[in-house]
């Protein structure tokens, strides 16, 4: 077997592991660790397929911004896990229910002969040295999918504005500093002279 096919099977026994960890495990820290796993095993199969550039960045955005603000929100929150639990063993059934419809949906679809064999998805030649994922990528983004990716652009920053503005609440009785203001104060708005009368001295 060659080396490439053992890394392969390699990293998919792990990805599957750490997938079956998240979705079982109760802790909620313990879960998104086993997601970084996952991702960095999907990371390396995809560097298998001369994917660099989705590798790159599946490590970059999702495990170094992504997982670690949520592990930093999960640890930050006092989360009951009681709850959690009876919740599980409430649902458990039709989990099982899904899972197993699904499960033979795919034997089903693996098993249809002429579909997934060797000669419907042949081994793809290995690219030249040289070669850029990246740079064919932005090629077909910036001229094929170049509409497409505007819009979905244009999508994703209305989606960042209406979550602002709907966040974006104007709260009452709260005390806070204005600096502009607090620059712009006179002398007498902040010091006022009062004119009183000396006290005689009492000598004990």
């Amino acid at each position: 077997m060659p080396i490439v096919q053992i890394v392969f099977y390699a990293f998919a026994l792990v990805l599957t592991a750490a997938s079956v960890m998240v979705i079982t495990v109760r802790n909620p820290v313990y879960a998104a660790l086993f997601l970084v796993l996952a991702f960095f095993s999907s990371t390396a199969i995809w560097i298998l397929l001369e994917a660099e550039f989705l590798a790159i960045v599946l490590v970059l955005v999702y495990v170094g911004a992504v997982m670690v603000l949520f592990l930093f929100v999960v640890m930050m929150l006092d989360i009951n896990l009681a709850p959690l639990s009876e919740g599980f063993i409430r649902y458990l059934p039709a989990g099982v229910g899904v899972a197993s419809i699904m499960a033979t949906e795919l034997m089903v679809v693996l098993w249809t002969r002429g579909r997934f064999d060797a000669a419907a998805f042949p081994i793809p030649a290995p690219h030249p040295q040289g070669y850029s994922n990246t740079k064919a990528l932005g090629e077909l983004l910036f001229t094929q999918y170049v509409l497409p990716f505007e819009v979905a652009g244009i999508i994703l920053l209305v989606a960042i504005i209406a979550a602002i503005a709907l966040t974006l609440r104007k709260r009452t009785g709260v005390k806070a500093q204005n600096p502009a203001r607090q620059v712009m104060v006179q002398r007498d708005e902040r010091m006022r002279v009062v004119s009183m009368k000396s006290e005689p001295r009492q000598d004990g």
